[in-house]
């Protein structure tokens, strides 16, 4: 097992430990499960809320499904005298800016015009985007050395982040794995390859990076950290699987029981690297991953992703079933049915609670059956759909950046 998690009874008394209470802020109720962390040592909430951990330190850390994270300074030795934390419930509202859209005033302003006019409350944020460019300066060697950092689209990262949380603004660092442009051009070994040898393009003429590669893993964990570091609420891994095509060669055999391990362990050792920052980790699945038992041969298995991940994106737009589902074959038309069934079957198969959920909702033109308008309508019902379902919240795409309120309710936000 790669993080030292254990539950409370476990922890041996010592000189050196914290006791204390996790609640809700409001309800004062306790909150089982939360996640508390001091330096690299993780425990969990009993039902009762409380914990105990053995560590040094003067900052302890907690974060709780549904809630925003909080820390909280150690002033004193706390031996027999057990702290209150309390959680401000919380779930994220987004729409999502990419490479270009964070950094080009013309296209950020309307963006956070829009999360202060209503309900939206979130910003998913591209940090390594879908050509492989990151956006703030790294401090990662190799960023540079393969031109990751030749488009430095945030010329101040930090002075950015701390304007959106001055505006309240929940922070999702999205960093795209292993579709990887520049990685695979720069380092043709670690590229995926075809049968004969080549370097594979995609369907954009894109590289892809093969996942069973440590060095790919260790790169993408770098800049994970590096976003945690600058103070984003949250990890979102986007592409962390296989590419969705036949005949291709990797380093290890392309079989289902090695795809799966591949990005299931991948998760694992970022979640073992993000520890110490108290920072959710989540991943977009695809939408049919929520309905086929194999792992859609791309890697990514339900039941292998919900131990890892504290939160579980699936993208759910309708244009992206090109099959439908059961009793929907054109899912353009039922919006709130594809959105609505999806999150029910795949907590049907995982057992998780709802609030471990956040769906991708669909805000562009549809491409692959009538090629409808997603106006406001079909996204208030793919909204409503998510919130009958008891998500944590969602988050809305659309690749040019363009977003109105169609759809939208007015700010409620305190």
């Amino acid at each position: 097992m790669l993080l030292r998690y254990t539950t409370s009874h476990d922890i041996m008394v010592s000189m050196q430990y914290t006791t204390g209470k996790v609640v809700d802020i409001f309800t004062k109720q306790p909150i089982k499960d939360a996640l508390v962390t001091l330096n690299d040592t993780v425990v969990f909430t009993d039902g009762n809320g409380t914990f105990t951990i053995k560590a040094t330190g003067d900052r302890i850390a907690v974060r709780a499904h549904g809630y925003l994270r909080t820390e909280q300074i150690i002033t004193a030795p706390l031996i027999n005298a057990p702290i209150m934390i309390n959680m401000v419930p919380f779930k994220p509202k987004a729409l999502y800016l990419t490479f270009y859209g964070i950094g080009v005033r013309s296209l950020r302003e309307p963006a956070l015009k829009l999360i202060e006019e209503t309900e939206l409350n979130s910003l998913v944020i591209d940090v390594k985007g879908d050509r492989g460019m990151i956006t703030f300066k790294s401090s990662i060697p190799i960023a540079s050395e393969i031109g990751a950092q030749k488009l430095i689209i945030v010329k101040d990262i930090r002075a950015l982040m701390k304007s959106l949380k001055e505006k309240g603004i929940y922070t999702i660092a999205r960093i795209v794995v292993f579709k990887d442009n520049l990685l695979g051009l720069a380092k043709p070994d670690l590229a995926v390859k075809t049968q004969a040898g080549a370097i594979w393009h995609d369907r954009e003429n894109l590289v892809w990076v093969d996942p069973f590669r440590k060095e790919v893993w260790d790169y993408n964990i770098n800049i994970a950290v590096e976003a945690a570091r600058y103070g984003f609420d949250e990890i979102q891994f986007d592409y962390v699987r296989f590419p969705d095509a036949a005949g291709l060669k990797f380093s290890l055999p392309n079989t289902e029981e090695n795809r799966v391990n591949a990005i299931s362990e991948f998760l694992m050792e970022a979640r073992r690297k993000l520890t110490p920052y108290n920072v959710f980790l989540d991943a977009d699945i695809f939408g049919y991953v929520s309905w086929n038992l194999n792992d859609t041969k791309i890697g990514q298995k339900l039941e292998n992703l919900a131990p890892i991940l504290e939160y579980l994106s699936p993208m759910l737009y309708p244009s992206g079933f090109q099959y439908g589902i059961p009793g929907y074959r054109i899912p353009v038309a039922h919006s709130h049915e594809i959105v609505y069934l999806s999150l029910k079957q795949a907590r049907e198969r995982t057992h998780l609670e709802s609030i471990r959920f956040r769906p991708w909702l669909q805000a562009f033109r549809d491409y692959a059956f009538d090629r409808r308008h997603f106006t406001g309508k079909e996204i208030r019902d793919q909204i409503d759909a998510a919130e009958k379902f008891g998500s944590d919240g969602w988050m809305l795409w659309n690749p040019h950046n363009i977003y109105s309120s169609d759809g939208l309710k007015k700010d409620t936000k305190p």
